[in-house]
């Protein structure tokens, strides 16, 4: 598989990745109240028919760089994200712990949306 096309829906929080035009899976995401305004990986979800193409690690790394772009650091929740991120330190700053705190305040407070 060539490399997904990746849409960000920040209302939804949501990262798509679709692979010539058929979902193929996401990154379910919020972005934290309080400054910084961190991007906060909930879920990552890949289609059965795309797992093992590297869906997931494009997903994740598209999040880091939207977060860079945007000066907030990434807090990843998701168990995916959190490996995929000791895997790539060059790629995905560890966050500040108050940040880390903050988030998961916020996730316990809504556990609806997730």
């Amino acid at each position: 598989m060539a490399e997904p096309t990746i849409r960000d829906d920040r209302q939804k929080g949501r990262l798509e990745a679709f692979d010539d035009g058929d979902y193929a899976g996401v990154v379910v995401y919020f972005v934290l109240d309080v400054e910084p305004h961190a991007l906060v990986a909930v879920h990552t979800v890949v289609e059965a028919t795309h797992e093992g193409q590297g869906v997931a690690g494009a997903l994740v790394r598209e999040f880091y760089r939207t977060a860079a772009a945007e000066g907030v650091p990434v807090v990843p929740l998701c168990p995916y994200a959190a490996r995929w991120a000791a895997g790539h330190p060059e790629e995905a700053p560890a966050p500040p712990e108050n940040v880390v705190r903050a988030a998961k305040r916020q996730l316990k407070a809504t556990p609806e949306l997730w």
